[in-house]
């Protein structure tokens, strides 16, 4: 059976603890190969993973021969200056979200994607694929809660560590690239069109000078979106979707349980059904869905043509917040 050969560029914390356990568990993925800055620990952490060959830089890594797929989840102000480089080293390239930091940005990645068509570039909005997202999709386009005219959703955690790349502004930091990213890929997701207007308040870190949190609406026209992100309120997740029939609820949008089923709630008057969507790994998903991609050469789950229009709004936002006003997307 035909096995994608990846290598993980970083020994990022996320890919550590979830992407890669989850990805050798794919049937079309083998992490052959892992690079850190400094040798001694790539070792470190490919021992425990079982990862056979290490490299002591990245560029090492990229011009490794047997690497078909690279997994960047390195911090956001480099996801683009690496993804082009292993774009330009003839790699497959997974990246993680914020795929870039600005609009002009990711059209550099996107020039240089189209220069090598060949190879498959695909943002890691891992939701995507889980089964209980395509259930609240088809859900909402069903007629079940009538009309789906709004949708809310609120993400946040505490973290004050000044250390950590979230709190630091010169490297992608803060609240919207984080986490703000899902609330305004979600609704595009669930509603199947852009929003034509977009408001923004921001709270700024005073020390980090960083978004710690931020509130916003994306005006769709007959739909609206509206959603609460914050790196230092006490953390909770949660996401709904607003008919005029009923609406739906999500128990864990986005780090849906692994041991047991996620649970949407359908509502309508009294009522609530319970729709329980089996257990599964978003990241395995993603990995296989993505390694079958290259296999197939079919296209990526998420393009790069949606990635621009969740950055064009990311922008509109942060614009918005600083304007004092509502900002169109153009």
């Amino acid at each position: 059976m035909r096995k994608i050969r990846w290598g993980v560029l970083s020994t990022a914390r996320i890919g550590l603890q979830k992407v890669i356990p989850a990805m050798q568990q794919a049937e079309h993925c083998e992490i052959i190969a892992i690079a850190s800055r400094n040798l001694a620990a790539a070792q470190k952490a490919a021992a425990p993973l079982g990862i056979p060959k290490v490299h002591g830089a990245y560029e090492e890594l990229l011009h490794d021969p047997d690497v078909e797929a690279i997994y960047n989840p390195l911090p956001n102000h480099l996801h683009v200056p690496w993804s082009i480089k292993a774009i330009e080293a003839g790699k497959h390239v997974l990246c993680e979200k914020p795929l870039a930091t600005s609009v002009s940005e990711l059209e550099k990645l996107i020039g240089a994607a189209n220069a090598h068509p060949q190879i498959k570039v695909m943002e890691a909005f891992m939701y995507r694929r889980h089964p209980q997202w395509l259930k609240v999709r088809e859900l909402a386009h069903s007629g079940k809660i009538g009309d789906a005219r709004a949708l809310h959703s609120f993400i946040s955690f505490f973290n004050n560590d000044p250390n950590n790349v979230r709190n630091n502004p010169g490297m992608g930091g803060g609240a919207l690239f984080d986490i703000g990213c899902y609330s305004v890929s979600i609704p595009r997701f669930i509603f199947g069109a852009e929003p034509k207007r977009v408001c923004a308040h921001m709270d700024i870190d005073p020390d980090f000078k960083i978004d710690r949190t931020i509130s916003g609406i994306l005006d769709f026209g007959l739909q609206t979106s509206d959603f609460t992100c914050s790196t230092q309120l006490a953390r909770h997740q949660s996401v709904t979707i607003f008919g005029t029939e009923g609406r739906i609820d999500l128990e864990i949008p986005l780090n849906p349980p692994l041991d047991r089923p996620a649970k949407i709630f359908l509502r309508r008057d009294s009522e609530t059904e319970e729709i329980l969507i089996e257990a599964c790994n978003q990241f395995t998903i993603q990995g296989e869905a993505f390694s079958l991609a290259i296999i197939n050469d079919t296209p990526a789950a998420v393009p790069l043509e949606d990635s621009l229009a969740n950055m064009k709004v990311i922008e509109a936002l942060f614009e918005s917040a600083r304007e004092n006003c509502w900002v169109a997307i153009k």
